[in-house]
């Protein structure tokens, strides 16, 4: 399983909505995070490796409803 991050924006007042949504019915979302700055939630995701995450953000993460924007960061290695 390949993990990466999504920070993404929600109309005013729905990101609890939004995180809802996210937990209970996207497969591979891991965790979500209410956060400060220009994103209200950032969304710790699990694809299997190989798969394309552009796709996944696109079919998956941008059909949700309430969702302004989203920025994808993609990881490299996880230090512990």
């Amino acid at each position: 399983m390949h993990p990466f991050f999504i920070f993404v924006k929600c109309d005013l007042g729905k990101a609890y909505d939004v995180a809802t949504s996210l937990v209970e019915e996207i497969e591979g979302v891991s965790e979500v995070h209410s956060i400060s700055g220009p994103f209200e939630l950032l969304v710790k995701v699990y694809i299997e490796e190989g798969h394309d995450i552009g796709r996944y953000v696109n079919e998956k993460i941008h059909l949700l409803p309430h969702i302004k924007d989203t920025q994808t960061i993609i990881t490299f290695n996880a230090f512990t």
